[in-house]
């Protein structure tokens, strides 16, 4: 079958259908793999310009049937070709009978990549030892194996040996390995064939070699035994009898019990090392003082008077004290919990801190950093602090280190802190947050010279030297020298859970591993993370084969849910990271080597960029569909000269000539995340200082929002039950296949998935197909309380009735219809491609109950899909949209006392007044709050004259400040309110952190009373690109909620705990008001739809 010109093996269905499309002939058929059913295959027929796929099944005795018209009879096949000779026969059961086999696309050969051998050792030439007429398919199926292979593997490994110094060889074991090769190997091979894979003779010629070795194991083993047990806390008399059995059994092979070895040191290094560590002050492996004390010099503006301060954050006490010099006293400061505030101006450097005085009155200390960089460690300092010191069970944000080296085949150097502290180039942190450890630390190698256990203790060591902490191992997986490493904190360990990991070989022919991925995918939580470590195909002028490559990673690398079969990995979690060597070059010519580095020198990095291959493709959709990367400021961490970062060696001499490798940005880190997620990049750069390699390590850094494993606190039997409604959904497909369609919805907060009836399809002149799928669809989630309920999301798949395969994926969050029905805009993409969209409504019914506050605004779009939303109320201080955020976020509001503002002040969306009037007389913008708590508990009553910053001005305005996007990403806004439409509820309360800026109305006349009074208008700040490179209603995305600490439990029975099932659900939230489905829902055929700007 392999030979057979119309079995095209694995493409995907949209390859398929391109070549019968090239055709053009009714008739043109082929066959390829099925993507649902794993042993079947698709029969791809083209008639009037539409492709018709057949599924071909096998039965239990592994013969072939196709699934054609009804009423035809069914004929099984033994083979596919007996199956193609028949269909080529009229009135089968086909629209059409087979004519045309559409042939395989000539793909150029690959030439394989550099291996790097020892400089004395010559080439290899096999090419007298192979057979004169080997063929690649002569191989299949043969019952014994053939003299010639057998002989081609003899002379390979004897070519080998003797390039092998083994003059320090004991003369026996020379002669042993030597007659092994020239008499056993074969001996082995054909037992194997045989179907005997115990390799008998390699068995004996390991145990003659390790003879003395035997009776030492025999030896040392009860001696590391008995100091195990003397280390062990407490004594096992029945384990000790049971490894004195294992030590005294020298019948075991040699492998068995060098493992026992190996495990018994394992387990003495790690008991002597704690206890260690607990005796000279170290918690569960890492030491209890973690951060020193630090202090930052600042100047302090007053009455037009500048004086210099220092302020010292102590995040171990949870106080900052302020100072007026580096010495003096420390009799003023303020814990934690009285820091209510931070204000970021737009001034560089400029930072407002509003704290709290013991009698409850609130006051603003103004201060001027040296530089943005200082201020964002002093706010990541006071952010550990809170974080240290929060009474919450459960974490609701994690930061997570992502780091990526090719370390070329060579021993690390013994210093790499300044990797995971991420100094460099680029986007880096202050040096004041160096002892500031991540919560989650994934490290992705390539040509990584090292053993799994030696590079661990590498990693180990180094973390443990920048943050005194036992980082424990999550997971580890390699492929050839591909390497993935996942590490936590301990007291994360618990936390995580539902490990995978995985790879995928992508070298030649997809079946050598020295190109491939490798994967881990795991549980925090309630929230799923991905982490994806790829090598792809080098080469400047291969960029279309390491597209390839990725597309292939897509499909075949198996992680996650395994229930979520339909969606490859870009669907499967929460947060995917893909980090790795790709390979991507500066597209520009080899003249241009000079050029390039001047322009590298002089830090012209933009226009370099624009040549980047991997901003190319991913501009042109071709790759990384709605993955974002933080902006490079770096220079390109490829190809150094090794043990120096002053020089490119870009030429390299080979006997066809010189080749050039132009300086490039080969090491990237890219993310994607559900919609509505939180996710913001820290940090994106290289280092400078680890040179042992062509390429430089390149780190990255993320603050993730996670959710919490959620136990529901209310009485099943008297909560409402809760719905999801979908409703008007139209596709819109980009495929010329002629079938029926339905939508299957997965989730974790359903049972098991729901389909939908067969849409209606309605094809366009452009070549797509658009079905209507009129009924609505309900799903009944497992919990209705709306605290578990707003954390989820919806994965929607738009499937053929014919194949049961998909066409296209999206995700819809649920938070997106909090308030009322919601229309939405969802981009399908399938196997990396983009393959339509999908617009509907969604009507979320929850139980009753409160919800707790949000750490972080709400965002209202990201890339490939949209929502639109009711306007929200205007009046007072319940509604309006939050502030636009940018690069630099704000960390705010982070107490949830009462200020002690008069009526002179504006009252924030909090319901707590606050000073909306920085100390030069301009008034403040509000964002959002990325750090804890709100800054006041809701007033009783809108206050006469507090006007709300998000009211009509801010409301109003947000819309007007959106960019347009693409037109594939279109976003609408809301509908026009209907008179059955339930009302909107009052927004619960939010946090915010005011900014100053100018106005953007003129500043009325008048006392600073007046100027207290009155409202401004919020001004847009240009987003980072870290934020999904869309505009965002209100800055961040938001973090899950969390429980009020002490909330009293709804019902005395028994929680419903999740942690064990595949839902993994997160924590209870307080109910809420239930809101009725819409009677009614608009059609899209007689609704005039209130369109917004759309955003890119």
């Amino acid at each position: 079958m392999l030979s057979q010109p119309w079995y095209h093996g694995n493409i995907t269905r949209s390859t398929a259908e391109d070549l019968l499309s090239k055709a053009a002939r009714d008739g043109s058929f082929l066959l390829r793999d099925s993507e649902s059913i794993q042993g079947a295959y698709a029969l791809c027929v083209l008639y009037q310009n539409c492709v018709y796929t057949y599924r071909i099944l096998p039965n239990e005795e592994r013969k072939l049937s196709v699934q054609a018209s009804e009423g035809v009879p069914i004929r099984f096949f033994v083979v596919l070709a007996d199956l193609v000779e028949a269909y080529y026969s009229p009135n089968m059961g086909l629209v059409t009978h087979l004519q045309f086999p559409v042939q395989k696309e000539e793909e150029p050969e690959e030439e394989p990549d550099p291996v790097t051998y020892p400089p004395q050792l010559p080439p290899r030439n096999f090419s007298a030892v192979l057979p004169a007429n080997d063929s690649k398919e002569s191989h299949v199926g043969e019952s014994r194996y053939p003299e010639q292979a057998c002989a081609s593997l003899t002379e390979t490994y004897l070519q080998r040996l003797q390039h092998v110094d083994m003059t320090n060889l004991p003369e026996e074991h020379q002669k042993s390995i030597q007659d092994y090769f020239l008499n056993s190997l074969c001996i082995d091979a054909e037992q194997v064939q045989n179907g005997n894979p115990n390799l008998p003779h390699l068995k004996k010629l390991i145990m003659g070699i390790c003879k003395h070795l035997n009776s030492e194991i025999s030896r040392t083993l009860p001696t590391l035994e008995a100091f195990q047990r003397t280390l062990d806390q407490q004594l096992s008399p029945g384990i000790g009898r049971l490894r004195s059995q294992v030590s005294a059994d020298s019948g075991q092979s040699i492998s068995f019990r060098l493992e026992q070895l190996t495990k018994l040191l394992y387990s003495i290094e790690e008991k002597a090392k704690t206890a260690v560590f607990e005796s000279v002050g170290y918690d569960a492996g890492h030491r209890r003082s973690l951060i020193p004390p630090i202090t930052f010099e600042v100047k302090s503006e007053s009455l037009g008077l500048t004086t210099k301060m220092f302020l010292k954050v102590d995040v171990e006490s949870g106080k900052i004290f302020f100072k007026k010099s580096k010495d003096g006293p420390e009799d003023k400061f303020f814990v934690h919990n009285k820091i209510l505030q931070l204000v970021k101006s737009q001034k560089v450097g400029k930072l407002v801190i509003v704290v709290e005085t013991e009698k409850e009155k609130t006051i603003r200390k103004e201060f001027i950093f040296d530089d943005t960089k200082k201020r964002e460690g002093f706010c990541q300092l006071l952010q550990q602090m809170k974080n240290k010191h929060s009474d919450k069970p459960e974490p609701d944000m994690i930061t997570v280190f992502v780091g990526t080296w090719n370390m070329g085949n060579a021993s690390p150097p013994h210093q790499i802190a300044s990797w995971f502290q991420c100094k460099g180039q680029g986007k880096t942190r202050d040096d004041t947050t160096n002892h500031i450890p991540h919560d989650i630390y994934v490290i992705g190698t390539q040509e990584d010279p090292l053993g799994e256990k030696e590079w661990m203790d590498t990693l180990k060591n180094a973390l443990r030297g920048t943050t005194n902490i036992s980082f424990k191992q999550i997971a580890i997986q390699t492929l050839w020298n591909i390497r993935i490493v996942v590490l936590a904190k301990p007291e994360h360990e618990n936390r995580i859970s539902h490990i995978f990991s995985d790879s995928v070989k992508t070298g030649i022919a997809n079946a050598l591993g020295n190109k491939g991925a490798v994967g881990v995918s795991f549980m925090f939580n309630g929230t799923s993370f991905g982490f994806v470590n790829s090598h792809l195909t080098s080469g400047s002028e291969k960029k279309i084969r390491r597209n390839q490559n990725y597309v292939s990673i897509l499909r075949f690398l198996n992680l996650g849910d395994k229930k979520l079969n339909p969606f490859d990995i870009t669907h499967r979690f929460t947060h995917l990271f893909w980090l790795g060597d790709l390979n991507y070059r500066i597209d520009m010519p080899s003249t241009e080597a000079e050029n390039i580095v001047t322009k590298i020198k002089q830090q012209q990095y933009q226009e370099l960029l624009c040549r980047d291959q991997l901003t190319m493709e991913r501009g042109e959709g071709k790759v990384f569909l709605h993955y974002d990367e933080e902006d490079i400021t770096f220079a390109p961490t490829y190809r150094f000269e090794r043990d120096t970062r002053e020089r490119y060696a870009y030429t390299k001499a080979k006997a066809t000539g010189t080749k050039y490798n132009l300086p490039s940005w080969c090491d990237r880190v890219l993310r994607k995340s559900y919609p509505l997620a939180h996710v913001s990049c820290q940090s994106y750069g290289c280092t400078n200082d680890i040179m042992s390699s062509d390429h430089s390590p390149v780190f990255a850094t993320f603050e993730v929002g996670v959710a919490s494993q959620f136990v529901s606190k209310q009485d099943p039997n008297s909560v409402s039950q809760g719905g999801i409604k979908f409703m008007n959904c139209i596709a819109t497909l980009m495929t010329k296949s002629k079938t029926k369609f339905f939508i299957e919805y997965h989730s974790t907060c359903l049972e098991k998935f729901v389909k939908s009836s067969e849409g209606e399809n309605q094809e366009h002149s452009d070549g797509s197909i658009k079905v209507r799928f009129g009924n609505q669809v309900e799903l009944i989630p497992i919990i209705s309380d709306p605290e578990y309920l707003l954390d989820q999301h919806i994965l929607l798949c738009i499937k053929s009735t014919d194949c049961d395969e998909s066409y296209g994926e999206g995700c819809v969050a649920l938070r997106a219809a909090e308030n009322s029905y919601t229309e939405f805009q969802v981009a399908l993409t399938h196997h990396g491609e983009q393959t339509g969209s999908l617009t509907g409504g969604i009507q979320l019914r929850t139980s009753e109950g409160k919800q707790t506050e949000k750490l972080y605004g709400e965002s209202m779009f990201y890339k490939g899909w949209s929502y639109s939303m009711p306007p929200r109320s205007s009046s007072g201080g319940g509604g309006g949209a939050a502030g636009h955020m940018g690069k630099d976020q704000t960390h705010g509001n982070m107490s949830p006392k009462r200020s002690g503002y008069d009526g002179n002040s504006v009252r924030s969306p909090t319901g707590k007044t606050s000073d909306n009037v920085g100390e030069d007389g301009k008034p403040t913008e509000m964002f959002d709050n990325p750090l804890y708590g709100s800054m006041g508990k809701p007033a009783g009553g809108r206050g006469a004259g507090a006007t709300g910053v998000g009211g009509a001005g801010a409301g109003g305005g947000a819309k007007d400040h959106l960019t347009p996007p693409d037109p594939i990403f279109s976003f609408s806004k809301p509908c026009d309110p209907d008179s059955e439409r339930p009302p909107v509820p009052t927004p619960r309360n939010r946090s915010y952190t005011c900014s100053e800026t100018k106005p953007q109305a003129p500043a009325s006349t008048g006392t600073a009373a007046s100027l207290h009074q009155q409202s401004y208008t919020k001004n847009p700040v240009k987003p980072s690109r870290s934020e999904g490179g869309t505009v965002l209603m209100a800055n961040r995305p938001p973090l899950p909620f969390k429980s009020r600490p002490g909330q009293v439990d709804a019902t005395p029975t028994k929680p419903r705990d999740y942690r064990d099932t595949a839902e993994l659900p997160s924590k209870p939230r307080p109910p809420r008001p239930i809101q009725p489905l819409p009677k009614e829902a608009p059609r899209e055929s007689n609704q005039n739809t209130k369109m917004g700007r759309s955003v890119k």
